[in-house]
């Protein structure tokens, strides 16, 4: 039996995140092989539209095991390999479903930094996202689930409400916060064990509504590189190359981190000094998704929680640049509904968004309630 929420993501992704076109060469890749009734449906709806789809399955077991003892003469080659398959692809679609999420937990620091120096950066930073129409997603399956606390069923309902969205009516909603960004000098955030100072003036602002990832809903910037002061206390859990962190806590001087403490404080360090642009902050944003409510211990989703926002050390975006540059793109979420202590968010002294909820008339459009009206 077809289940038509799979062809309607199919067609979304194809016709509106990527906006496929007659003769492009797309790579459907597929990280954990639940993800394939997903590639099966982009594969078949490629075609139909005229492109030329390709695949790729990542095994993740059989990638922890290559990389164990891996050098970095084998890191290099096989990075060059799939960096040199992405030059020819016109549009990607990543479908992220592994059965463990912690899979590649284990791995020495070394190497990891090598797999990120050699495969994920030229591969993906450089070429994927600086020259493809590209969307990443995940696929529900028992682990998503698992980690969100909910059932299959329960959670592929929440999966495609919130990745079926209409992202059009949304990105018409993101607009007055996107100017009013743009227009902002200071910014300050308060709320519990967090006060941060920092200024975005002269830094473009961006919208994100379903065209790199899905589930989307995002407005971001970057502060100005050497102009954030103060602390913050994330209290989201993320992880990062497979080890969990959670009450992460830092200390800003002039832009850097200058203190970094978690429930594994030394891993946090290690982390922060892969590179000199790890310290410094790369991106802000405001999560903005109606349908989500609560982490679930996946990025993807947990950026885009409903009255967040998450403030990311290592690499800026291209769209928002501050000039950052780091092998990692880090991004924490910091949640502001009263469920989770609450909070300010003030632009130039003008308070904009309360508890979670936006004050100004001219950005009540993206409250939850209006915008899944």
């Amino acid at each position: 039996m077809k289940d038509v929420r799979i062809e309607k993501l199919a067609n979304n992704l194809l016709t509106y995140s990527v906006n496929i076109q007659k003769g492009d060469n797309i790579l459907i890749e597929v990280l954990g092989e639940d993800g394939i009734p997903l590639a099966k449906e982009l594969i078949k709806r490629a075609e139909e539209l005229g492109a030329k789809p390709y695949f790729n399955i990542v095994n993740y077991e059989i990638l922890r095991v290559m990389l164990k003892n891996a050098t970095e003469e084998q890191i290099k080659m096989y990075g060059k390999h799939d960096e040199a398959r992405m030059r020819d692809m016109q549009a990607y679609i990543g479908i992220r479903a592994t059965p463990n999420t912690s899979e590649l937990s284990g791995i020495s620091k070394e190497i990891m930094e090598l797999y990120n120096k050699y495969y994920t950066v030229p591969v993906h930073f450089e070429e994927r996202v600086k020259n493809t129409k590209w969307c990443i997603l995940r696929y529900p399956n028992n682990s998503m689930a698992q980690m969100s606390k909910m059932n299959k069923d329960d959670f592929e309902d929440f999966f495609f409400n919130v990745c079926n969205l209409d992202y059009s009516k949304m990105s018409k909603a993101m607009d007055s916060l996107k100017d009013l960004l743009n227009k902002t000098d200071k910014v300050h955030i308060i709320g519990e064990g967090t006060d941060l100072t920092f200024s975005v003036k002269g830094i473009p602002a961006e919208k994100y509504t379903g065209t790199f990832n899905i589930p989307d809903g995002e407005v971001a910037s970057a502060p100005v590189k050497t102009s954030v002061n103060g602390y913050i206390t994330y209290n989201t859990e993320t992880s990062y190359n497979g080890v969990l962190f959670n009450n992460i806590r830092f200390e800003f001087k002039d832009g850097k981190i200058i203190k970094a403490t978690a429930n594994k404080t030394k891993e946090l360090n290690e982390i922060l000094d892969t590179d000199e642009g790890a310290r410094y902050i790369g991106e802000f944003a405001f999560g903005l998704n109606p349908y989500i409510e609560k982490p679930i211990g996946d990025t993807l989703f947990d950026e885009k929680i409903k009255g967040s926002f998450h403030f990311t050390p290592g690499d800026s975006l291209e769209e928002s640049d501050n000039g950052n540059r780091s092998s990692i793109h880090w991004d924490i979420v910091n949640i502001q509904t009263p469920e989770y202590g609450g909070g300010e968010i003030y632009f130039d002294d003008v308070l904009i968004r309360k508890n979670g909820k936006f004050v100004l008339q001219e950005l009540e459009g993206l409250n939850p309630e209006n915008l899944i009206k």
